[in-house]
């Protein structure tokens, strides 16, 4: 690239005030004239730097105290003053401006000793004006990688530079003249051309001059001059597939050869060599092409095939390149051939778990879990999963439990098992099936995978027995590209048949004896059930989801529930007669089971704000809605909003907060329809490489609550009912509902401090929380502190 013809300011020397040659400490770090550009971006410019700053209050450097008064034994090390450095941050400083339109920005530097052999250092910046661009031209672009005109205009068009057209090739800009706005133009020609077929073209292929436009000296036009090269064909493509063994001499026992239609074009061929031992079909390795030999050269087709190679999960890439040897292409030829080396991971394997547990007893269980990688041959994988456990119950225990177990005559208690069981099928194909298989052919939607998942499990228990719960999933997850990924749940099902004991019930029925519809709101909750949900989720990111120190993480869902089983209900079981239940299938018992329908949203979004090189602010917020409706008016317990936890409103447990304003203790129906959370958090670097991790000082303040839907009907009786809700219960319960002149009064607020250790594969967190609003004392009165721990950051 090419920069306008200006005589850039040199940098002076720095001014200088040191009363000796004795090195110097920097205690200060200064900026003045940058009314364009914050103090902090200088900094992070820059190399030189004073000790590291606690929390950010200037001259509070607490390790460099430590290595002063451990005599130099630990701490920091004084940041010492460099003059080649000093310069090499003016002339930083300097070409960041001139990245940024400043084009005739200069930098010096004063630096004074303000007490003996420490030094205050200023950097001096005069910004000048800022250069903007006019117009946007482009030359030497081939014609033959546009379809037609209308191609051509919407190519141009999508440049985040070009505004209105002047002819073919020529746009309005008027935008300010950014290096790194038109470095980024370059690469996106670049990329079209070599997805285009101009395979050889690089950066260098494409210059960008500007030219003063009339008499303004800070108003420029830019020309992108383009040389592509000449244009090529995909070549022969030569697959290699290995087993798991890492043999140094690989004998290939089967081979293939495939061309013409609908694999190759003209006389082009596809050579397929793979050992026994991968056990995989070749028609696997042909169904990821995204590309054909023969056809116009495409740099992102040839990509996103190795990509899809690699997510299949199987097979591990061994080499990919344009040349046998894979040295790099050969621009000479017209075509360039494509190598591929594969190699398949083991294809069984066997994993075997004991644990022990102790409840109300001690006990015992152990798991196995068995893989099978590549199944079929085509990449599928399959997972069984068996697990037990038990735990044996002494008398003398059972004595101070409830009198679940006490035989009513003659009041004697046994001894007893508690036992459980669960097995578990998961199967995957790196592919979409039916209905979306057509998708596989577009890119979008190419890396993609299908999962089905089915498990039964039962178990018994204190006061409360599963006889079984079905669960089956069929899910679809397509990563469309590195920020991009969706998830289909097309069918997700539980057949959960509950055996409440006697003794369950008629504690409950003794706790709720005067709020009969409470009793039959939490009997709801714990009746055998049919669930059924259809959901789709978008989740977009860019951060990584383990510093999650930049960028950003959202996610957005919706579910409708409850609809197959109302099908069921309606066409089958009673044609055209709404039950509102089912009976237990394959007579299982004779239970009958429940379901409810809704719709269900949410929305998470999260900013992560590098403030410095050790200093991140964080902010999330989230919001979540479900709407019951149909025959029974309620929510799963599964499906409802919950409040507080180590990745919530810290300061109140999971489960422990809402709805509104109900004290935990008279809440009578748990979960809320909706949803409302705030959180932002402040994360300070304070220790480098400390016992394997840096450690990371947090402050954090959380906002948030659930609530019961403004619809809800819980507070009400059935028409026609002769039950009457006691006053006080209708009360509380309308503490919970969400309205819309008292919401903001419910509204929790906790903050704190934690710490983060922070190790290359997690963060594991320990949080100190307060109440700063407590619904039930207040703001402030509250004077508990309340310890949160979890791995990963909050959010």
């Amino acid at each position: 690239m090419l920069l306008p013809p200006v005589a850039h300011a040199q940098n002076a020397q720095p001014s200088v005030q040191l009363s000796d040659s004795t090195e110097k400490v920097v205690r200060r770090l200064n900026f003045k004239g940058n009314d364009n550009v914050s103090a902090t971006t200088l900094e992070m410019l820059i190399r030189t730097q004073t000790n590291r700053e606690f929390l950010g209050i200037p001259g509070f450097t607490p390790w460099y105290y430590i290595h002063r008064l451990t005599d130099e034994s630990f701490g920091e090390e004084p940041a010492l003053l460099n003059y080649q450095t000093i310069e090499s941050d003016m002339d930083r400083i300097t070409r960041y401006y001139n990245s940024i339109g400043y084009l005739q920005a200069s930098a010096d530097t004063s630096i004074v000793e303000f007490e003996r052999n420490r030094v205050r250092v200023t950097f001096l910046i005069d910004e000048g004006k800022r250069s903007s661009l006019q117009t946007i031209a482009y030359s030497g672009m081939p014609d033959s990688t546009f379809a037609d005109q209308k191609a051509k205009n919407n190519f141009y068009r999508n440049s985040p530079l070009t505004k209105d057209q002047i002819n073919d090739s020529t746009y309005q800009t008027d935008s300010p003249y950014l290096e790194g706005a038109l470095d980024k133009e370059r690469g996106r020609i670049v990329n079209y051309l070599k997805d285009n077929g101009y395979a050889a073209v690089q950066r260098d292929s494409v210059t960008a001059f500007l030219k003063l436009s009339g008499q303004d000296e800070d108003l420029y036009d830019v020309l992108y001059s383009i040389n592509p090269g000449k244009s090529y064909t995909f070549g022969d493509l030569h697959i290699s597939l290995l087993g798991p063994d890492n043999d140094t001499l690989h004998v290939y026992q089967d081979s293939d050869t495939l061309q013409g239609k609908p694999y190759t074009l003209n006389d082009k061929k596809i050579y397929l060599r793979k050992e026994d031992a991968a056990q995989t079909d070749f028609g696997l390795l042909t169904n990821q092409l995204l590309f054909e030999p023969g056809n116009t050269f495409s740099n992102r087709r040839y990509i996103r095939t190795v990509n899809e190679f690699q997510n299949l999960g199987m097979m591990t890439i061994r080499q990919f390149s344009l040349s046998e040897d894979g040295t790099g292409p050969n621009y000479a030829d017209d075509e360039i051939p494509i190598y591929l080396t594969l190699q398949t991971i083991p294809k069984h394997s066997i994993s075997f778990n004991v644990f022990g547990l102790h409840r109300y007893g001690f006990g015992s269980g152990a798991g196995i879990t068995y893989t099978n990688n590549n199944t079929f041959g085509k990449a599928e994988n399959l997972q069984l999963n068996l697990n037990g456990s038990f735990e044996y119950v002494t008398s003398n225990k059972l004595s101070d439990l409830p009198d679940a177990f006490t035989d009513a005559e003659s009041q004697d208690v046994d001894a007893t098992f508690f036992q459980s069981f669960e097995s578990r099928v998961d199967y995957s194909l790196p592919r979409l099936t039916f209905p979306f298989a057509r998708l596989d052919d577009n890119l979008f939607f190419a890396n993609s995978r299908t999962r089905f998942s089915l498990s039964y499990s039962q178990s018994d228990q204190l006061l409360f027995d599963i006889n079984s719960d079905i669960a089956f999933n069929l899910q679809y997850e397509v990563n469309h590209n590195e920020r991009f990924t969706s998830f289909l749940d097309l069918i997700e099902l539980e057949l959960l048949d509950t055996e409440p004991s006697q003794p369950f019930e008629d504690a409950l029925r003794q706790e709720f004896d005067d709020n009969p519809l409470a009793l039959q709101q939490i009997l709801e909750d714990f009746r055998p059930q049919f669930s059924s949900v259809l959901r789709y989720t978008f989740r977009s990111q860019r951060t990584d989801l383990i510093k999650r120190n930049y960028g950003y993480y959202s996610e957005y869902s919706v579910s409708f529930g409850g609809n197959i089983p109302y099908l069921i209900d309606r066409f089958f079981v009673t044609p055209g007669t709404i039950e509102g239940q089912l009976p237990s299938p394959a007579k299982i018992s004779d239970n009958t089971l429940a379901y409810s329908q809704y719709i269900k949203t949410t929305a998470d979004y999260r900013r992560y704000f590098p403030l410095s090189n050790n200093t991140v602010f964080a902010a999330r917020g989230l919001t979540g809605y479900a709407l019951p409706y149909g025959e029974n008016k309620t929510i799963p317990l599964n499906q409802r909003f919950y409040a507080g936890g180590s990745n919530d409103v810290r300061g109140w447990s999971f489960f422990s907060l809402g709805p509104g304003a109900i004290p935990l203790d008279d809440v009578a129906i748990n979960g809320g329809e909706i949803k409302l959370l705030a959180q932002t958090e402040l994360r300070q670097k304070v220790l480098k490489n400390f016992l394997s991790s840096d450690w990371i000082l947090a402050l954090f303040a959380d906002a948030g609550n659930i609530w019961y839907g403004p619809f809800d009907k819980i507070t009400e009786a059935e028409p026609g009912s002769t039950i009457q809700q006691p006053t006080d219960t209708q009360t509380n319960l309308e503490r919970g509902k969400f309205k819309f002149d008292e919401f903001y009064k419910q509204i929790a607020v906790g903050s704190g401090a934690g710490i983060r250790l922070d190790f290359d594969y997690l963060v594991a967190r320990f949080d100190f929380a307060f109440r700063i609003h407590d619904l039930q004392d207040g703001w402030l009165d509250n004077k508990n502190l309340y310890f949160h721990f979890g791995i990963g950051h909050s959010f």
